[in-house]
């Protein structure tokens, strides 16, 4: 009765709210630096007519700062605004002026949004015009069914982590419910540390209560009432939204005791790191969370049966506990008929670097490298000419365009040592040459070590010095040598990031020797 009353209160509010014209103002990390806040100052004091709304951004990156007006059932986009020249009264009377979508068409035409759907159109601090498209009714179903049904539903979905690993949701889950402890952890990783990623960010600017509502779930089936959400110091507005929506949430009985009249209690509480790459190892992450150095912890146990105070942890990327809701309320089937048979579902791929149009781009796992650069990126910048890209983050490697074909399935996705990792897809143009960018990848690699492991801590400085002597036509055949030694040596590190450091080197030996060898010394 508690969820039916909240349903339609809900309902209620999202009616007398839709007839109000709307002005929904995309503020994100993204359009930050382009002065939204500016804008979003301007149009709060001067629009008074209208409701103004700051959202998250809806993926379009590339037309930021943007804005959606919407009266009368008319919805007007306008993007790339010029904060400190645009005027309010400009943008409002534009509503029914023709415009040119074409960018934004073939950015979203193939798109197959999912998790993002609510993303730049959802008030991410009104809970309950999310309850009223749907949201929490996934918690609500899930609470009136016995957790191994639930299982059996991620089970027949075969949904994999998001985070880089790709281990089954389900499994994990079960593992953490088969021991029998008192207390339980549930932690959603949203670290994201690492170069060229800002899937999680999005998702947490811009629909925080469906992580919530995935995360209260992944509790009440692994039997853990208390969870934590580990956001990058950096990623304020990310904080900011989260703490908004898990306020709202136990306010609304959503969260704390006796979930809806249930017998279920879920605690949830942020905790912030000061950012690093090897934060978002997960041991690692547990570490900081219990105020200890920022290292891996040896594995066996693993955080199933020992994570979090030594208690059994759950741990999730945060676009993993996105999914969530939707195949509770769609079914298993419904998700595996996208992607492929070993790979169902749609993936997050944060798409930058030299194209026409970067943003965060949700499509089927087995997408190509070309359609998202092509197809969704629109190609090369005027005069200038893609030559190789870089996937998976500073732990993967490149594939040049011969090779643009490859399926972005996890977790390899070229034998070379190019992994799908996060879902980074950076566009390489003829601007840089391809050395500098090995040398800024694994550069990255060695200034990010948490230094606990020899191989590692060593390894990672002496492949940039001997990249370093390629670059300024010093190298020998000799040190090509040594670059692979230190590739084959990397993975008996203790974590996954340092035993991935050196595919970087691996993918170059293979795919981009020439590059590599143009730096020998000819004497």
């Amino acid at each position: 009765m508690k969820w039916q009353k909240l349903l339609a209160y809900a309902k209620e509010q999202e009616t007398l709210l839709a007839k109000m014209p709307k002005i929904m103002v995309q503020v994100g990390h993204c359009s930050r630096g382009l002065g939204v806040e500016v804008l979003m100052e301007k149009l709060s004091h001067q629009a008074s007519s209208y409701r103004v709304v700051e959202v998250g951004c809806d993926g379009a990156c590339f037309n930021a700062p943007q804005i959606i007006i919407s009266k009368n059932g008319l919805d007007k986009r306008i993007g790339k605004i010029d904060p400190s020249k645009v005027t309010v009264s400009e943008l409002i009377d534009s509503l029914e002026e023709a415009s040119d979508h074409s960018e934004i068409d073939a950015f979203f035409r193939t798109q197959h949004r999912i998790v993002i759907e609510n993303c730049g159109f959802v008030d991410p601090g009104n809970i309950y015009q999310f309850i009223a498209r749907g949201g929490y009714s996934s918690l609500y179903n899930c609470l009136q069914m016995d957790p191994e049904e639930v299982l059996t539903v991620l089970e027949t979905s075969k949904l994999r982590g998001r985070g880089g690993a790709y281990f089954p949701v389900a499994l994990k889950w079960k593992s953490a419910r088969s021991f029998k402890r008192e207390q339980r952890y549930i932690v959603a990783n949203g670290e994201e540390g690492e170069p060229g990623i800002y899937k999680d960010r999005h998702l947490m600017e811009g629909d925080p209560h469906r992580i919530i509502e995935g995360m209260v779930i992944a509790g009440y089936v692994s039997g853990a009432a208390k969870g934590y959400i580990y956001i990058n110091a950096e990623a304020d507005i990310s904080k900011k939204r989260i703490d908004e929506a898990i306020a709202q949430a136990l306010e609304n009985g959503l969260l704390g005791s006796q979930i809806l009249g249930t017998d279920f209690s879920f605690d949830l509480e942020v905790r912030q790191g000061a950012g690093g790459y090897v934060c978002g190892e997960e041991t690692t992450l547990l570490n900081t969370i219990e105020g200890d150095r920022r290292v891996p912890r040896l594995r066996p146990p693993f955080p199933t049966e020992s994570g979090l105070w030594s208690r059994p942890t759950v741990i999730n990327n945060i676009e993993t506990l996105a999914f969530i809701p939707t195949i509770i309320a769609d079914g298993g089937e419904k998700f595996c008929q996208v992607g492929t048979n070993e790979s169902p579902g749609t993936k997050l791929f944060s798409l930058s670097g030299a194209i026409q149009r970067t943003g965060l781009v949700e499509m089927p796992l087995g997408t190509s490298v070309g359609q998202l650069i092509y197809d969704i990126g629109g190609g090369a910048l005027p005069d200038r000419s893609i030559v190789a890209a870089a996937v998976g983050g500073p732990s993967s490697g490149m594939l040049p365009t011969k090779l643009f074909d490859s399926q972005l399935v996890p977790p390899v996705v070229h034998s070379s040592g190019v992994v799908l990792g996060a879902g980074g897809v950076v566009a390489i143009d003829d601007r840089i040459p391809i050395l500098e960018v090995i040398r800024n990848l694994a550069m990255y690699n060695a200034v990010e070590s948490c230094g606990k492991c020899t191989p590692c801590r060593e390894g990672t400085p002496r492949i940039v010095t001997l990249i370093d002597n390629l670059l300024n036509k010093k190298g020998k055949k000799a040190d090509l040598t040594e670059l692979k030694f230190l590739a084959d040596l990397l993975p008996v590190s203790l974590c996954g990031l340092g035993q991935m450091a050196g595919n970087v080197v691996t993918n170059s030996l293979e795919l981009f020797k020439s590059e590599l060898e143009a730096g020998l010394k000819t004497s």
